[in-house]
């Protein structure tokens, strides 16, 4: 990001000289930054706060000022446990699961861009490489559930399974008519003709694919909400019939992992959503006066982050919402809301914005 900062604006960065292993360092520190800073924050604002407040309680309030060290004494207590496996679990993929459905996480967060030259990555084809990288995380679970010689878990893993592989098709869905209204797989693309378009004549407010693409913003919500078996989709982890779905057998630092990884990846579907839908790092590019990413001025590389950050816990917000006010699906209904509803309504969706496109 630096070196290309340097590049684009050599009269503020004459001096800056950046070899490629610093580089490689930098981003790997930024996408540590992007991906558990979110799921700190997360745990913290929605998971401890939020919910508390909404059933009248306070919540922790003893590791720190408001409880705010809680997450940090929940790390250490969990890094002490004993890391356990059944007798009969296939130790070797048993272990390696959730490093794969966090790893998973870490590759979806580096299409996304976080300003008009702070980027990790700058795919042509970045929402084709994100929708597929997501998909990673299946195998993870799949792998979780069967592995650990445990009938609840592979019945969890079957679960999440057949869930993920039924969302997945909406979400991708959905997001096809933005690829179509912006004329772009190209995440930057797709922000900079959000913040130039407009919508009626009137540029004031860009156009903003929430406006345009609503129906497609809601159907990619839910499918996320899916994707992370979230209330009313945690079908796969439902403590009632399967105690913890495929993480039961997991202690110590392995659920840790996975317990991380819920969060995180929750954090990065909704920086994908805002690049998608909300206009991503940008703002209005007519309140400066910018008519395109060539012209936006140096200092969004340090305000675009702040602005993804804020919308994105704006929409984990609502995410979490969500998961603390409805009970969970049955999985025939859950089911029979993916291929009778949600596909359906994408495909219309899809269809309607490409008869659009090319009538307008």
């Amino acid at each position: 990001m630096l070196a290309q900062l340097a590049a684009e604006f050599p009269d503020w960065y004459p001096e800056w000289n950046i070899p490629y292993w610093l580089m490689s360092i930098l981003r790997v520190v930024g996408g540590l930054v992007a991906v558990l800073l979110p799921a700190g924050g997360i745990v913290y604002i929605f998971l401890f706060k939020m919910m508390s407040f909404m059933q009248s309680r306070l919540g922790p309030m003893e590791a720190g000022p408001y409880g705010s060290m809680q997450l940090l004494a929940e790390v250490g207590k969990w890094m002490q446990k004993e890391d356990l496996a059944p007798d009969n679990a296939d130790v070797r993929i048993y272990k390696m699961a959730p490093l794969i459905v966090l790893l998973s996480t870490f590759l979806l967060v580096v299409v996304v861009p976080f300003g008009p030259q702070a980027y990790f990555t700058n795919f042509e084809t970045g929402i084709f490489y994100a929708l597929a990288v997501a998909s990673v995380s299946v195998l993870g679970i799949l792998i979780a559930g069967w592995s650990s010689a445990n009938k609840y878990s592979l019945l969890g893993g079957l679960r999440a399974g057949g869930q993920l592989i039924a969302y997945e098709l909406p979400m991708v869905l959905a997001t096809l008519g933005v690829v179509i209204q912006a004329g772009s797989m190209n995440l930057n693309r797709i922000i900079e003709v959000q913040n130039t378009g407009e919508i009626f004549g009137i540029g004031w407010i860009g156009n903003p694919f929430v406006i345009t693409q609503f129906i497609g913003f809601l159907i990619f919500m839910i499918a996320v909400q899916a994707e992370l078996t979230q209330s009313p989709f945690d079908m796969p982890i439902a403590e009632s019939e399967l105690v913890s779905g495929y993480m039961t057998e997991y202690s110590g630092f392995r659920f840790l992992i996975f317990f991380i990884a819920e969060f995180a990846t929750a954090g990065v579907f909704g920086f994908i959503a805002s690049v998608l839908f909300l206009g991503g790092w940008g703002v209005p590019f007519t309140w400066f006066g910018w008519e395109g990413i060539s012209d936006v001025a140096w200092w969004m590389n340090f305000v675009g982050p702040l602005i993804m950050f804020t919308k994105m816990f704006a929409l984990v917000g609502v995410i979490m919402w969500v998961r603390f006010s409805y009970p969970r699906f049955r999985e025939d209904q859950l089911q029979t809301f993916a291929w009778k509803v949600l596909i359906p309504l994408a495909l219309a969706n899809t269809a309607a914005t490409a008869i659009l496109k090319v009538v307008f």
